[in-house]
């Protein structure tokens, strides 16, 4: 089984046209089988990057990439439902579903799952797959010993999250408006000012999770560089990179490199440290341990 990488949607709220720029550079250059556009985290940003959505999805086909439009994770309202139920019900791309609750809308036809969407055992694997989903991105906080599972289950192909801010939870509310003392519906798109989301801190100042928009994730990037030859030997055919503010042409070809083993890993993690100065890297979640910790491969459990 060819191993392969995806790029998942930009999940934070950076300008239209630098969304749209960093899309068009990700087809002419970057060694990636599939690629994820859409808004997942707020609907309120959608409308300002989706005049560049025929033309990045057409320069995306052109280059060979399969195009796959990520749903929004939390549908909150009347529009954003019908927004959601057009997008799933007319069939044109493939839909990755972010919100259980659009799994009926596909009919059967063939979808991709996406990390937000709890799986956590075989049983509810199978029933997506005898839904139509070809494709299983697992929750980042899986273990090792509950990917090995999931993956056994052939009818769907299982891809796991191996780089970027691990995304954990969704709120109605909009932590960052808060931050700012606003409120959701007057936000003035504060989140736009942190391209990898806004720190949080605890009371002792020490760095915690991060917050965009509605959404909590890691304040680590995941790094599963040391991890691959383990998950290719539990059956994961995909892997995932989810975008940050770097150059991520480069951070795919470091994973390509990897996985066709021209680099070891050490050196791959080397130079991953030097596109992101001062970003702390993490894998703990893979190996049972708390997600912020950073483990090398012969640690897995300890």
């Amino acid at each position: 089984m060819k191993a392969r990488l995806s790029l998942g949607p930009v999940l934070f709220n950076w300008p239209p046209e630098q969304w749209r720029d960093f899309y068009l550079r990700v087809a002419d250059e970057a060694d990636v089988d599939a690629v994820h556009v859409g808004e997942v985290v707020c609907s309120k940003r959608q409308p300002f990057v989706a005049p560049h959505f025929a033309a990045v999805i057409d320069r995306l086909r052109r280059a060979g990439k399969e195009v796959v439009y990520s749903s929004l994770a939390l549908v909150t309202n009347e529009r954003d439902a019908g927004q959601m139920h057009e997008l799933c019900a007319e069939g044109g791309l493939t839909v990755e579903i972010n919100d259980i609750g659009l799994l009926r809308v596909v009919g059967g036809r063939p979808h991709v799952i996406g990390p937000l969407i709890n799986i956590y055992n075989e049983g509810t694997l199978a029933y997506l797959a005898d839904q139509g989903a070809v494709r299983a991105c697992l929750p980042p906080e899986l273990p090792l010993s509950s990917i090995d599972r999931l993956a056994a289950v052939k009818k769907i192909a299982v891809e796991v999250f191996t780089f970027g801010r691990m995304p954990l939870a969704l709120s109605a509310r909009c932590f960052h408006a808060r931050a700012h003392h606003l409120h959701k519906d007057g936000c003035q798109f504060v989140c736009g000012n942190d391209p990898d989301g806004l720190v949080v801190e605890t009371l002792d100042r020490k760095p915690f999770l991060a917050v965009n928009g509605m959404q909590v994730m890691s304040h680590t990037c995941c790094n599963l560089l040391g991890e691959f030859a383990t998950l290719r030997k539990a059956g994961v055919g995909w892997f995932r990179l989810s975008p940050m503010s770097t150059d991520m042409v480069a951070v795919a070809r470091l994973y390509r490199l990897v996985l066709n083993k021209r680099i070891d890993a050490a050196d791959g993690t080397k130079q991953l440290a030097e596109l992101l100065p001062g970003v702390v890297f993490s894998n703990g979640f893979l190996k049972g341990r708390e997600g912020r910790a950073f483990l090398a491969a012969d640690e897995l459990g300890a």
